[in-house]
């Protein structure tokens, strides 16, 4: 069936996510549901038509995608690398199945289909429980929105409509973490929290600590390993936590680090020049794609250009504070620098991107301005 013939036609999709492994879609024709096999579909056409250029897919053993037969039954052989993934998954005692990618037409029939297709696959696996929807990794898009479907999606989140949580719950999910995510006001730096700066001071002092300033990008590049190591030493003990491997750090060092402005860094490092602490914000994009509708032309070009110089919102992507420097006030001292970032470049709002709910001493900080909790977003579990 070729896909441009195709006419009312209902598509869902979803990756499952150990080991990396499978595409499935499924299509709703009226009353008729029916699983596609996407085996006979190059990885490199994936890639193209879902925009993307992701080492995570295109390195994925193929003899482990779900086979077709006799109806909605499926097969699958785990390939010799599979049954290695498999195993080190076990090591780290993450013994679940992963999915996202998790896109789906309001119909519950549908959701529970595609759904019984990942909980075949970690039975097949002997795994304990399902979680999702996640990425490949934590650097990747994860969570259900469950509040605030009036506002703007940061460029790196999921947007999705309410019935996505209820359709799960009603398929016996349940929540499993849960992220806040904050806007909160930038004052003149004279006039921001007089306790958040006599803070910041007091813990440099105390700690030894430097802040880096970089006066170029080429300053930044001998720390960016650092921080990939410090981000899986920052989030190693949290439930969802998956190690992120070498070609996944060489994947986001190219795709990302051109977008970065060298003033939207701030590093931390201790009397030796480790680095104990490190941020990453960006001005917010999510105007300028809205504008520009996913076609690249000149004068879409000259919108993502206007978003990252002229802009009154950013956003933080990444924060990573060394295990031995955590719940210490280091993330004053990252706040209260980056602040001089956002008065410089006449940053007024600025959004926290998902902050797990546990999380209470960043959330503390966020108290000392004024801000909104707006968004809210979970991954589900269930046991198999």
């Amino acid at each position: 069936m070729h896909f441009k013939k195709i006419t009312h036609l209902f598509v869902i999709s979803l990756i499952l996510l150990l080991p990396h492994s499978s595409w499935s879609l499924t299509n709703v024709l009226g009353d008729k549901i029916t699983i596609i096999d996407f085996r006979s579909v190059e990885t490199q056409l994936i890639n193209s038509q879902a925009g993307i250029n992701n080492p995570n897919i295109s390195s994925q053993p193929k003899s482990i995608w779900p086979r077709l037969k006799d109806g909605f039954s499926f097969e699958s052989k785990p390939s010799r690398k599979a049954k290695k993934i498999i195993k080190k998954i076990k090591e780290i005692k993450k013994n679940k199945v992963r999915f996202g990618w998790f896109d789906v037409i309001d119909d519950l029939a549908v959701s529970k289909l595609l759904l019984e297709q990942v909980v075949c696959f970690g039975k097949e696996h002997k795994l304990d429980h399902v979680e999702g929807p996640v990425g490949f990794s934590n650097l990747d898009k994860a969570g259900l929105l469950i509040k605030g479907f009036e506002e703007f999606s940061t460029m790196i989140t999921i947007y999705n409509y309410p019935y996505y949580a209820t359709h799960l719950k009603k398929l016996g999910f349940s929540l499993l973490a849960q992220w806040f995510e904050y806007e909160i006001k930038i004052a003149n730096f004279e006039d921001s929290p007089e306790k958040v700066k006599r803070f910041s001071s007091v813990i440099m002092e105390r700690f030894n600590l430097k802040v880096l300033d970089f006066k170029n990008k080429k300053e930044i590049i001998p720390y960016i390993d650092q921080m990939f190591n410090l981000l899986d030493e920052t989030y190693n003990k949290l439930q969802t936590f998956v190690p992120i491997q070498n070609y996944q750090i060489e994947h986001y060092k190219k795709r990302y680090f051109k977008y970065v402005h060298k003033d939207f860094v701030k590093c931390v490092v201790d009397k030796n020049n480790r680095l104990i602490a490190f941020t990453i914000t960006m001005p917010s994009f999510t105007r300028a794609l809205q504008k520009i509708n996913g076609r690249l032309t000149l004068f879409n070009i000259y919108n993502l250009l206007k978003a990252m110089w002229f802009n009154n919102r950013a956003s933080f992507y990444l924060i990573g504070v060394h295990p031995d420097y955590q719940n210490k006030g280091i993330t004053a001292i990252i706040f209260n620098e980056i602040q001089k970032t956002f008065n410089k470049h006449n940053i007024t709002i600025v959004e926290t991107n998902p902050e797990l709910k546990e999380n209470t001493a960043i959330q503390k900080l966020w108290k000392n301005y004024e801000n909104r909790q707006h968004k809210r977003r979970a991954t589900f579990t269930k046991n198999i």
